[in-house]
């Protein structure tokens, strides 16, 4: 039996109604039209459905059971089709978010269980970056979003402020300085220091202290482009480096961290491409704000980090 959906939705429009003027005006069709379309139903189907005359429609008994059925049938294929549209949504909708090491360390885990909350049917794909890319994906837009480290001089980039952190020299154990409870800029500048591997001037000149250097270069005798690269280096007696005060939570035997007192703080942040910022980016950015403004014991540990505290927190979802 040739019968299409149309048919279905026409004859439960006119059943509903008992009035082919009202049903017609309802389905936004001629009357004549719809008339023509439930005779081609009751045809096709061998059954009459309706029982007309000049006044009424009525429903025949057959027309009442059909009646019940065309109902689920419609609502069968109406929930197929939003189940596929659900589908090809998700396989659509993700969200790439680019991260370094730590990404925003305890605000990771709240601002992606949030996320997660509000779109569950999102793909979060998460990527880490060494080094080499500070800028977590956004330069080349691998990356919709990211938990970056400023001053970074990728252009075009808009951010949202998490929290600042200090920064530590990472020396090692039997270093002269390495008892010490803290150091300052001015102890460290001639040290034989470890760069990043990148190609971002801005970036470098942060972890390299080149504010204080009075525009000297920085002893940089080696670069890496990840931080366990660095902890080798510096456990070998290569040099020293600069990092964040997260480091703390991870054990690098050999590797004493020492507080950097004068050292401007680094300052963790969420960033992404100015001109690109999807209706997810910026849900992403907005929860971001909203974790980091409800959450200010945990802003306000990582700006005044416990150095005796070396129970690693979770910081990646």
């Amino acid at each position: 039996m040739d019968l299409h959906m149309r048919h279905l939705r026409y004859f439960v429009a006119v059943a509903e109604e008992l009035n082919f003027t009202r049903a017609a005006h309802r389905l936004h069709i001629a009357q004549q039209a719809l008339s023509a379309q439930i005779k081609q139903l009751e045809q096709a189907a061998g059954v009459t459905l309706l029982v007309r005359s000049t006044r009424s429609v009525e429903l025949t008994a057959a027309g009442t059971v059909f009646l019940a059925d065309a109902r689920a049938l419609l609502a069968d294929a109406d929930a197929a089709v939003d189940r596929a549209r659900t589908i090809q949504a998700g396989e659509h909708e993700r969200l790439t978010l680019g991260f370094l090491e730590g990404a925003a360390l305890t605000l990771t885990d709240p601002i992606l269980s949030a996320f997660r909350q509000r779109h569950p049917g999102v793909q979060l794909e998460l990527r880490q970056f060494g080094y080499d890319d500070p800028s977590a994906g956004l330069a080349d837009g691998t990356t919709d979003v990211a938990f970056v480290r400023r001053p970074i001089s990728t252009p075009d980039i808009e951010v949202e402020p998490l929290f600042s952190e200090p920064v530590v020299a990472a020396l090692p154990s039997g270093h002269r300085l390495a008892a010490r409870p803290s150091v300052s800029v001015s102890d460290l500048l001639d040290e034989p220091i470890l760069g990043s591997a990148c190609a971002d001037r801005t970036w470098n000149g942060f972890w390299e202290l080149e504010s204080h250097r009075a525009g000297r270069p920085a002893p940089v005798v080696s670069r890496s482009t990840t931080l366990l690269e660095e902890m080798h280096k510096v456990l070998t007696g290569v040099g020293f480096v600069v990092t964040a005060a997260a480091c703390r939570w991870l054990t690098f035997p050999g590797v004493t961290l020492v507080p950097i007192a004068d050292a401007a703080p680094s300052r963790v942040a969420v960033a992404w491409r100015r001109g690109r910022a999807s209706a997810l980016v910026r849900s992403f950015v907005d929860l971001s704000r909203a974790v980091r403004d409800d959450r200010p014991d945990l802003v306000r540990a990582l700006a005044e980090p416990d150095f005796t505290d070396r129970t690693p927190p979770s910081m990646l979802g």
